[in-house]
């Protein structure tokens, strides 16, 4: 077996349908709406561009569940993959 085909396949339907299920399930569990989420994309765009270029194509924003080492199970996390081109000059 290859290593790297092993890495490099694609997921099935079914894995993909899982997640995406997964993903509405979160953001019922959130109140977190489509509209509310690209909002606060926006929002976080326009702010970090303040201090710096970033590849809005190459953006993820995403809110996803992650388990806690408390008594709270699991708990909802934004995540945030923001790739940055450069900083900005600010003034100070």
């Amino acid at each position: 077996m290859d290593l790297f085909s092993f890495f490099s396949r694609k997921p099935s339907s079914k894995d993909v349908a899982k997640d995406r299920l997964k993903l509405v399930l979160i953001h019922d569990r959130v109140n977190c709406s489509t509209q509310v989420l690209e909002m606060l994309k926006t929002d976080i765009i326009r702010v970090i561009s303040n201090y710096m270029e970033i590849d809005e194509e190459e953006l993820d924003i995403q809110i996803t569940q992650t388990e806690t080492d408390g008594t709270n199970g699991s708990v909802p996390m934004l995540y945030a993959n923001i790739p940055i081109k450069s900083m900005r000059k600010v003034q100070m």
